[in-house]
């Protein structure tokens, strides 16, 4: 986020802070941003798994294959959707395009089942290598944008980033948090 002057002839690049309510102005407009930009990509195009009752909250996350704390992450998805939490995954190989992580997110994508296939490779196990038109490309593209620099990064819906592994339990409790600081402003 940058500010120009109205004349044109001053650029402040940093947050603003508002100090009567410690409102961090600039952080708010970067998450309104986040929220604009995941809504773009669509569900089609992601990852997802959905509790089997509706879902309280969604939660988006750029996600590497290889990454230990992403296979956590997913080793526990039952645990996040039977708290009523559904699971975006956009793709995020840490290592950049054209790399090993790269190629197994692209095996991944182009899967006949997607969700399996993730599963299968979180694990460690071999996912046949297919090709096909996919977003994993852009999809780590807009990580960059986003600024995410590490895996996992979740975006919420609120489109706070919380760039780090949270444990399903204590995930409810900050979006309950979240959502309840948000509908008293």
């Amino acid at each position: 986020v940058l500010y120009l002057s109205q004349d044109g002839r001053f650029a402040v690049q940093g947050d603003i802070l508002e100090l009567s309510s410690r409102t961090n102005l600039t952080e708010n407009r970067r998450g309104a941003l986040r929220s604009q930009a995941i809504a773009a990509v669509g569900e089609s195009n992601m990852v997802v798994f959905a509790p089997e009752g509706p879902a309280r909250h969604t939660v988006t996350i750029f996600t590497d294959i290889d990454c230990g704390y992403c296979r956590k992450l997913h080793s526990q998805i039952a645990d996040y959707n039977k708290e009523g939490i559904k699971i975006r995954y956009l793709m995020f190989p840490r290592e950049g395009i054209g790399s090993e992580s790269f190629n197994k997110a692209v095996a991944v994508w182009c899967a006949d089942n997607r969700q399996d296939a993730l599963t299968k490779a979180k694990r460690g196990e071999n996912v046949e290598r297919k090709t096909c038109d996919n977003p994993v490309k852009a999809q780590y593209e807009l990580g960059q944008k986003l600024g995410v620099r590490g895996t996992p990064s979740l975006i919420l819906e609120s489109g706070d980033m919380i760039p780090s592994y949270v444990p399903p339990t204590q995930l409810t409790q900050m979006l309950a948090e979240t959502q309840s600081s948000k509908a008293a402003v």
